[in-house]
């Protein structure tokens, strides 16, 4: 069971979604309709090759559809388009979470930026608490220099250190 291993999307992690999604289909070998377009119509004159090849389409199509489907809150489901072409749906999930995702960054560069020491815990959780943030924001390929956050846990401390 391959979806096993798909994080839920809840709208904060499209990322990691995104990320579960590709390896899972790509694993089982089930990723042909997200990476390529849909085959021709099949016709009275169209080859074994061809008729082979709608029918794997088609089948891996639904299956990856349905682990889509299945691993994305049911809540968010009905924001989303009816299609019945699984690469449409994956590029539909990512515009309307991508941006999602841009303003989570956005929040965390915010409280990252406002974070001030406030002794009721100790410096090095503090400093922690901020390298964490780094890392969130790493993760959606916004990079900040060691030295910035240096700078800010030092100038977020106060006088008397």
């Amino acid at each position: 069971n391959n979806t096993a291993s798909i994080e839920v999307l809840t709208g904060s992690n499209y990322k990691k979604w995104k990320q579960d999604i590709e390896f899972a289909m790509g694993i089982a070998d089930i990723d042909l309709a997200m990476i390529s377009d849909r085959p021709a119509d099949i016709t009275d004159t169209s080859s074994i090759a061809e008729r082979e090849h709608y029918a794997k389409w088609e089948r891996f199509n639904r299956l990856c559809l349905m682990a889509m489907k299945r691993s994305i809150s049911e809540h968010l489901l009905g924001g989303l388009p009816e299609t019945n072409d699984a690469r449409e749906f994956f590029a539909a999930v990512g515009e309307r979470y991508q941006v999602s995702s841009n303003a989570e960054a956005g929040s965390l560069m915010s409280e990252l930026t406002g974070l001030r020491y406030d002794s009721l815990g100790g410096v090095r959780e503090h400093i922690l608490r901020m390298v964490h943030l780094q890392s969130k924001l790493r993760a959606r390929d916004i990079l900040l220099p060691d030295s910035y956050i240096v700078s800010r846990a030092v100038n977020s401390l106060p006088i008397s250190f």
